[in-house]
């Protein structure tokens, strides 16, 4: 909604993001304050009155790069009147009934000498009644390489204790590390969507920009994308797309069959692969040729060296899975082609020229087909509409999900209750087992990209694998979201040990429970604020670099805060 015509009001609250969640770590819901922009659709809100404007959800701030931040003088002058207006002292407003509002923060243009961009206002309570407030003054400058400007640690301190009256402060660090690009090598993960990042807290700095020691804790934020074509398991990631194609045309009707490759058809590999079983049925056909079994092993776990001691090869490929090696991604292009191909297996099967292998409490169709086979007797398959497709689905759910099976628990067959409850279970409709297999793939190039790049243990991958089934049984596929995972700092220190930081801040604060205050001052890769243009002259202006592409572009940023107490 709008005040005095040149002041948009949003409140912020529930699942919103916090466009000042980087200054200030409260969790209510807020008002935020910005320059009204007044066009046709803005005007026909104001005329309807907005009315829905602070529901339960809020309305989140334009956040785009044309955000029309307020002058620093009109910014205060809001924050005088809400300060009024929340003083129960006030008494000649004729304000019956205070009512504590919720925190609000002002955009503002950095028109001033210290390149103020938000100021906020957070309430003091003693129950239900305001006591007095805290005001809050962010400041921004840069980028700039020259350190020169950096703040001194014990100005800051000096500073700190003149403003609030204070004899004893305590100073509290913070870094972040990006890991996942100080880690990548060639032929290695590479960031693709991706971020690794390390979270470094600790007591008692004492000085500008120092590494944490190795006392701090830690906190590693994993940010993961699938498919990254120079991941160790991107094979298996081409896999799980044509599982996804299936399970798509199943559910639509209609199967987008992917381009015939230049390799042998998949109609040509199930006739030859049936052959050989023919020749080899003395019982003990799954050993086969060895060579021939490492082959389609590395093909479908395509794993390099430094995955292969953790991932593994499967040698218990039976001969469904087999199958849906020979017919998965290019090797079958047309719905034909599928038909052909089990019709040659049913038929294998009917003459009971193949006695082939299964494993053990496979469900699926062709499986139930193959077992009535060891009793010679068989029922009618009909191979139309989409039960080919559901049938090579299954066989591929089957198989894909032992894989993921085999990673994480290690030996095939101790299948931990975690998964046969809900990764593996069959008792869910194929899409959402589907959906499952996708959340496995997800974690597994998590562990990967964790053992590949950070050269993680198994006493590292364990609590970080338990982090990921947790999430997942309770959440859907979300490639977005943060993992994060307690760490020594030890652990990744060679990592980051060399490196600049992307984000560096100090905390200095006295006082306590509602009495304390913070003055804090950081430094970051990023530019904090949002609503920073280029033609704001307050701004980042100072971007030089004095020649060198090669220096760390810093925007330097101090948040400051005062109390006004009302008793």
């Amino acid at each position: 909604f709008f005040f005095q015509t040149d002041v948009e009001i949003s409140l912020v609250g529930g699942s919103c993001k916090s466009p000042v969640e980087k200054f200030w770590n409260g969790s209510s819901a807020m008002y935020i304050l910005q320059k009204a922009i007044h066009n046709e659709e803005s005007d026909s809100m104001e005329e309807s009155k907005i009315d829905d404007a602070v529901g339960a959800s809020g309305v989140l701030p334009k956040e785009s790069p044309g955000t029309l931040a307020l002058s620093v003088g009109r910014a205060k002058q809001l924050i005088s009147l809400y300060t009024m207006v929340q003083n129960p002292n006030m008494t000649h407003l004729g304000i019956s009934d205070l009512v504590v509002l919720p925190p609000l923060w002002a955009r503002c243009d950095g028109s001033d000498p210290q390149h103020t961009c938000w100021i906020g206002a957070e309430p003091l309570k003693a129950g239900n009644k305001v006591t007095g407030l805290n005001i809050y003054t962010v400041s921004c400058d840069g980028p700039t390489a020259d350190k020169t400007r950096f703040a001194n640690l014990e100005q800051l301190k000096m500073e700190h204790k003149i403003r609030h009256h204070s004899s004893v402060v305590t100073t509290k660090g913070f870094a972040q590390y990006e890991l996942i690009a100080a880690a990548a090598i060639e032929d290695t993960i590479a960031e693709f969507g991706s971020n690794i990042c390390v979270d470094i807290t600790w007591n008692g700095v004492e000085k500008i920009l120092e590494t944490p020691p190795l006392i701090s804790a830690a906190t590693l934020n994993i940010v993961l994308e699938s498919g990254d074509p120079r991941s160790p398991v991107f094979q298996l990631y081409r896999e799980l797309q044509f599982l996804l194609v299936l399970a798509e045309g199943l559910k639509m009707g209609v199967t987008e069959w992917p381009e015939p490759s230049e390799s042998e058809s998949a109609l040509k590999l199930v006739q030859e692969f049936l052959t050989d079983l023919k020749k080899k049925l003395d019982g003990d056909y799954t050993l086969g040729n060895k060579n021939e079994t490492e082959k389609i092993k590395c093909d479908t776990a395509a794993v390099d060296s430094c995955i292969k001691s953790i991932f593994g090869e499967r040698g218990d490929l039976d001969f469904i899975e087999q199958l849906w090696c020979k017919m998965k991604g290019k090797c079958v292009s047309s719905y034909q082609e599928l038909i052909d191909c089990f019709t040659l297996v049913i038929k294998s099967l009917e003459r009971g020229e193949i006695q082939p292998w299964i494993h053990q409490g496979s469900s699926s169709f062709l499986s139930q087909l193959i077992q009535q086979s060891y009793h010679g007797k068989m029922e009618d398959v009909s191979l139309s509409d989409i039960t080919p497709i559901q049938m090579l689905l299954e066989i591929g759910l089957e198989k894909m999900k032992k894989d993921y099976v085999s990673f994480f628990i290690g030996e095939p067959g101790t299948c931990s209750f975690l998964f046969q409850d809900y990764f593996t279970s069959t008792s869910v409709d194929l899409q959402e087992q589907v959906h499952r297999v996708q959340k496995l793939h997800h974690m597994l190039e998590i562990m990967v990209s964790c053992t590949g790049l950070l050269q993680f243990r198994h006493e590292n991958l364990f609590p970080l694998t338990q982090i990921c089934m947790k999430y997942y049984k309770e959440n859907p596929l979300d490639e977005k979201h943060v993992f994060q995972l307690p760490i020594r700092p030890a652990l990744v220190k060679k990592f980051y040990q060399n490196d600049n930081p992307e984000v560096w801040k100090v905390e200095i604060s006295s006082g306590h429970g509602q009495k304390e205050v913070k003055t804090t001052w950081q430094v970051s890769t990023n530019a904090p604020v949002e609503h920073g243009t280029s033609d704001n002259s307050g701004f980042f202006s100072d971007s030089a670099v004095n020649g060198s592409s090669e220096e760390r572009l810093y925007f330097i940023t101090m948040t400051q805060c005062s109390q006004v107490q009302f008793t």
